[in-house]
């Protein structure tokens, strides 16, 4: 288990250093042991710093049984990253407890928070406040079905960014920008760029991102961490190749 705040840390160590990290993005409903254990085998190879577990419905006993199958073989940090703040894995090491503030559904902004608040708060997880902003990546995607919620515009850099100091305003510890999974395009470098420079708070990014010239580019625009999923299902060889781009 992680010490209290150091996940976190590891965040913020990242955005007071101008540094970065790469993170594998895991959906523990669509895959199994034997899969996830050749999968952290390559994380580990290639030195991925973080692994997100989470999907749009994230079954908790697949999902402790998927962590439990990682943990066998590698030691990189397991952050939750849920379709709700509901859906808990004890044996994770830390949780983004995800208020949705592109949006405009009150039940993810601070409903499902209210009553899941006694599992959260009962747990063994750092919880890390997370302001998630979802951005129009061309497509409909699950998030943006699940959650209700319409994007922000892939080209409307200054809503992104005033956003993301709401979020920050309000005490979130990180803001996460995606587009989602299967995404056409993601995040263009200037709107990365545009968060990133103006607020204090680490930076996640993640949603259509397939090369690691993306990688490097978003790098560069001032992500912390880069979490990748969709494109390392397809090809699982990609991981050290990303990873690497993130350097």
């Amino acid at each position: 288990m992680q010490n209290k705040l150091e996940i976190l840390s590891q965040f913020q160590t990242l955005k007071q250093e101008s540094k970065h990290a790469f993170s594998v993005l895991i959906d523990p409903d669509d895959t199994n042991k034997k899969h996830i254990q050749i999968l952290a085998e390559k994380c580990e190879l290639a030195q991925v710093e973080f692994v997100f577990m989470g999907g749009s419905i994230m079954l908790s006993q697949q999902v402790e049984e998927v962590i439990a199958a990682f943990k066998e073989v590698s030691n990189i940090p397991i952050v939750l990253f849920p379709g709700s703040p509901s859906q808990i894995a004890n044996n994770a090491d830390a949780l983004l407890y995800l208020s949705v503030i592109s949006g405009r559904n009150p039940e993810l902004l601070i409903g499902q928070h209210v009553v899941s608040a006694p599992q959260v708060k009962s747990s063994n997880l750092e919880i890390i406040p997370t302001g998630y902003m979802i951005i129009d990546g061309g497509k409909a995607t699950t998030v943006s079905y699940m959650s209700h919620s319409f994007p922000i515009p892939k080209d409307k850099k200054d809503l992104a960014l005033c956003t993301a100091w709401a979020g920050e305003m309000q005490g979130k510890q990180v803001i996460y920008m995606d587009s989602g999974s299967g995404a056409e395009y993601p995040i263009s470098k200037e709107m990365i760029n545009k968060v990133s420079s103006n607020i204090a708070i680490p930076l996640i990014v993640g949603g259509g991102i397939k090369t690691p010239e993306k990688v490097k580019e978003n790098c560069e625009a001032g992500a912390q961490i880069i979490v990748v999923g969709d494109a390392i299902e397809k090809d699982i060889s990609l991981i050290k190749e990303l990873k690497d781009a993130c350097l």
